[in-house]
C-alpha cells in the first residue's frame, strides 16, 4: 500500500557510504514502518479514519449479513418473519380492462353448476369514468406485494397479460383449484345506486349441482370471509354495507361461478360502491386503496395462521 496525501512525505532514495550511518538507519526503519502502519489504521489528522480503517477490513468480513444470519436479539430464522412461507394465495382481480371492447366474447355462456351464465362482464365504474377493472388490478398488485413480504406464493387469475379480455368465471375458479390455493379472493367494487355505501364480503352458498360442489369449502370459506371482513373494516375505517348483509358485512350467494366451482377456500369482496360519490372518493384514492389491500392482507394472514 502507498499513500501520497498531505502531511506525509515519502522517503527519498539516497546512497550512504559510511557503514555506521547505514546501521543506524537499519535500526530506525522498523519503528518508522510501525508508525506508518498505525498512521494509516487510525487515519491522518483531519481525515476520515473510518474510511481508511474500512479499507483494511477483509471483504468477506465487511459483507452484509443475509436475512437468515443469526444476530443477537434478532430472530434466528427467516420463517419467523415470513409466516406464510409455503402458502399459496390466488388473487382474482375482477373483470378485465379490455372487456369493454370484447362484449361478444364475454357474453358467451359457461356452466357454473347451478345454471349457465355469461363468461364475464365489463364491471362498473365511477361517474367520472374510473373503471372497476382498473381498481381491482391496482388493489390486487398492492395485495400481492404485502402477501409476498409475508412469504406467500401469490398467483393471479390475470394480470393484463391475456388477449385483452377474460378469463371466464369458470376459468378463474379453475386457476385457484389448479394452484391448490390455501386461500383465494376475488376483488370487486359494486355499482349500486347513490346512497348505498360500504363494503361486503361474499361467501359461497351450499351448492351441489353439476360440476359445482361447495360443501367441502363452506366452513373454511366462511372463516376466511369473516377474517377479511373484520380486518378490512378495522384497517380502512369503512362501515359494512348499508344495503347488503343486514349490517354484518357478509353475504351468501349461489349465483357466482367463481365461488360455485371453487374447490379451495374462496370469497369475493365488494370494496365499496363506485356509484356513490362518497365511496367513489375513497375508491379513487391511492392511499385508501393501500389501506384496502392492507385490510385484505391482514384478513388472509389471520386466516392462514389460524
Amino acid at each position: 500500500m502507498s499513500y501520497t496525501g498531505p502531511g506525509f512525505d515519502p522517503p527519498q532514495q539516497r546512497r550512504f557510504r559510511r557503514a555506521p550511518l547505514a546501521v543506524g538507519l537499519a535500526a530506525l526503519v522498523p519503528g518508522a514502518l510501525l508508525g506508518w502502519v498505525l498512521y494509516e489504521g487510525v487515519g491522518k489528522p483531519g481525515g476520515s479514519g473510518a474510511g481508511q480503517a474500512g479499507a483494511a477490513v477483509p471483504e468477506s468480513a465487511a459483507a452484509a449479513p443475509s436475512d437468515d444470519a443469526k444476530v443477537p436479539g434478532a430472530s434466528p430464522s427467516a420463517s419467523a418473519a415470513r409466516p406464510l412461507r409455503g402458502k399459496v394465495v390466488v388473487i382474482d382481480p375482477g373483470h378485465n380492462p379490455g372487456n369493454f371492447q370484447h362484449t361478444s366474447e364475454i357474453n358467451q355462456k359457461v356452466n357454473i353448476g347451478t345454471n349457465w351464465k355469461e363468461c364475464d362482464t365489463t364491471g362498473t365504474s365511477t361517474n367520472a369514468g374510473y373503471t372497476e377493472a382498473r381498481f381491482t388490478l391496482d388493489v390486487a398488485h398492492r395485495l400481492r406485494t404485502l402477501l409476498e413480504r409475508q412469504g406467500a406464493t401469490v398467483k393471479f387469475t390475470h394480470d393484463g397479460d391475456r388477449p385483452a379480455w377474460g378469463p371466464c368465471v369458470n376459468k378463474r375458479a379453475e386457476i385457484g383449484n389448479a394452484a391448490h390455493a390455501d386461500a383465494a379472493i376475488s376483488i370487486h367494487a359494486d355499482g349500486a345506486p347513490e346512497g348505498d355505501r360500504g363494503f361486503h364480503v361474499i361467501l359461497p352458498a351450499s351448492v351441489h349441482s353439476g360440476a359445482a360442489d361447495t360443501r367441502p369449502i363452506l366452513a373454511s370459506s366462511r372463516a376466511l370471509g369473516e377474517r377479511v371482513e373484520s380486518d378490512f373494516a378495522r384497517v380502512t375505517g369503512s362501515a359494512p354495507s348499508n344495503y347488503v348483509g343486514n349490517g354484518t358485512g357478509l353475504d351468501v350467494r349461489k349465483d357466482l361461478g367463481g365461488l360455485n366451482l371453487s374447490t379451495v377456500p374462496k370469497v369475493f369482496i365488494e370494496c365499496g360502491n363506485m356509484r356513490d360519490s362518497k365511496d367513489a372518493a375513497l375508491l379513487t384514492s391511492g392511499a385508501w386503496r393501500q389501506k384496502a389491500a392492507q385490510g385484505i392482507s391482514e384478513g388472509i394472514v389471520s386466516f392462514l395462521r389460524g
